[in-house]
C-alpha cells in the first residue's frame, strides 16, 4: 500500500478572543496557511488535488464551505477544490486523516489538510443558540433523548467527571495549568516556535501595522498563586477558567503526499504517517475517549507507549491530559513539551493540524522518531495519529 508523508506544516500564532487576529476573516486566515505550505513545499499550485479543512462552527463567516472559500482567497488556481469537515475539536486532525487516506489510496497525490476557527467572529455557541432562538430546534433528537434521557452533553460536566474519576485535585489541575504556561513561555523565548509560525500582519490599537508571530494567550508572568486564586466554574467542582483551554483564533495546515507526490515535488518529507484511527466512546463523560483510543492505536501500530518519543494530547481541560497520563503510564516529560491549549489557545477546527505542526517541529529539533497526537472531541470521540520522523 502506498505511504502518506507530510512534507510541510505551518500555523498562525494564536490570537486571543477579540485580539490580534480578530480582524481577519476566517477564509483569508486559512488562505494564509494554505499559501505558506505551498511555498514551503515548492509544489506548483496546480498540482494540488484537494484542500480539506476542519471547522467546527460552520455558520456566518465560516459557512458556505469555508475550505473552498479559503482556496478562492489564496494563490491557488480555481481548479483546486476544497471541502470542509466537522469532527468537533478533532476536525483538522480528521482532515489530515482524510488527506492521508486519499493519497494512500492512490486517488490523489498531493492534498492540503488543515483547519481554521475564528472564535472572535464566529462564537462557539452560535450554531446551537441561533437556530434554537429562532425556532429551528436543537441537535438532540427524540431518539437520542430516549437513549440519554435528561442528559445535557457538556464538556464542562465531562471535565469535572474526569477529575473525579481519576482523583485529580484542584491543586493537581492548577499545577498542570502553571506548567503549560511555563513551557509555552520557555519555548517562545527560546525561539522553538519560530519555524512553525507564519507571520500575519495585524493592525494595532494605535493604527500601526505589526507582524503577529507570538501566541497571544501565553501568560509570560503566570504564577501558581494567581492560578490558585481563580474562581471555580462550579462551587463544588475542581476546574476553573484557568485550567480550561483558551478561546482563540487561528489557522494551520499540513501538505500530505504519497510516493508519486514526493517524486513530483522532489523534496524530502518531514514525517511518514505510521498510524491513523478514530474511536467513539462514552458521550456523557465525553472527554475520556483519548485513553482507549491511544491504547487501541498502539496495539494496531505494534508499538508500546515507551517507544513514543513525544505526545501531543490537547489540553481542552487540564483533567484530560492528566487522566491520560495516569491511565496510559506515559512519561510526563514527553507530554506537550511546549505547553498546550491552556496557554496557547484552542482554535477548535484548527487545533488538530496545529498540534501536528508543533509535534513535527519538536520531533525534528529533538531528533525523536515517533510522535503520537490525540484529542478529546465533542460526542465522545478521539482521533489518534502516530507519525515517524524521517531524516532529512
Amino acid at each position: 500500500m502506498p505511504e502518506a508523508y507530510i512534507v510541510a506544516a505551518a500555523r498562525t500564532a494564536g490570537g486571543r478572543k477579540g485580539g490580534k487576529l480578530a480582524a481577519w476573516h476566517p477564509a483569508d486566515l486559512a488562505a494564509k496557511v494554505i499559501d505558506a505550505v505551498v511555498e514551503r513545499s515548492g509544489v506548483s499550485p496546480d498540482k494540488i488535488d484537494d484542500v480539506i479543512l476542519g471547522c467546527v462552527v460552520q455558520i456566518g463567516q465560516q459557512a458556505m464551505n469555508v475550505a473552498r472559500n479559503a482556496v478562492l482567497a489564496s494563490r491557488l488556481p480555481e481548479s483546486v477544490p476544497g471541502t470542509t469537515i466537522d469532527r468537533q475539536c478533532g476536525s483538522s486532525q480528521q482532515a489530515l486523516h482524510f488527506a492521508a487516506q486519499a493519497v494512500m489510496s492512490g486517488a490523489m497525490d498531493v492534498v492540503i489538510a488543515g483547519g481554521v476557527e475564528s472564535m472572535s467572529r464566529v462564537p462557539i455557541t452560535l450554531s446551537v443558540a441561533l437556530p434554537a432562538q429562532n425556532g429551528y430546534g436543537v441537535y438532540k433528537s427524540p431518539r437520542m433523548e430516549e437513549r440519554y434521557p435528561g442528559v445535557e452533553f457538556s464538556q464542562f460536566a465531562g471535565a469535572e467527571a474526569m477529575a473525579r474519576k481519576y482523583d485529580l485535585s484542584r491543586d493537581d489541575l492548577d499545577v498542570y495549568t502553571y506548567e503549560s504556561h511555563r513551557k509555552a513561555r520557555d519555548a517562545t523565548q527560546a525561539g522553538w516556535f519560530d519555524d512553525e509560525i507564519i507571520p500575519v500582519d495585524v493592525e494595532l490599537s494605535d493604527g500601526t501595522t505589526a507582524s503577529h508571530t507570538v501566541d497571544e494567550g501565553i501568560r509570560f508572568d503566570a504564577s501558581l498563586e494567581a492560578i490558585r486564586a481563580v474562581k471555580l466554574l462550579h462551587p463544588d467542582g475542581r476546574v476553573t477558567a484557568a485550567s480550561s483551554s483558551q478561546i482563540s483564533d487561528g489557522a494551520s495546515a499540513c501538505m500530505v503526499v504519497n510516493e508519486r507526490g514526493l517524486a513530483a515535488l522532489g523534496v524530502k518529507p518531514l514525517a511518514r504517517i505510521h498510524h491513523l484511527s478514530v474511536l467513539g466512546h462514552d458521550p456523557v463523560i465525553m472527554l475520556e475517549a483519548p485513553i482507549p483510543a491511544t491504547e487501541r492505536a498502539l496495539r494496531k501500530a505494534g508499538l508500546t507507549i515507551d517507544e513514543i518519543d513525544l505526545f501531543e494530547v490537547n489540553e481542552a481541560f487540564a483533567p484530560v491530559p492528566l487522566a491520560w497520563l495516569r491511565a496510559t503510564g506515559a512519561d510526563p516529560a514527553k507530554l506537550n513539551v511546549h505547553g498546550g491549549a491552556i496557554a496557547l489557545g484552542h482554535p477548535l477546527g484548527s487545533s488538530g493540524t496545529k498540534l501536528m505542526t508543533t509535534l513535527l517541529h519538536a520531533l525534528e529539533r529533538r531528533g525523536g522518531r515517533y510522535g503520537l497526537q490525540t484529542m478529546c472531541e465533542g460526542g465522545g470521540l478521539a482521533n489518534v495519529t502516530i507519525v515517524e520522523r524521517l531524516a532529512r
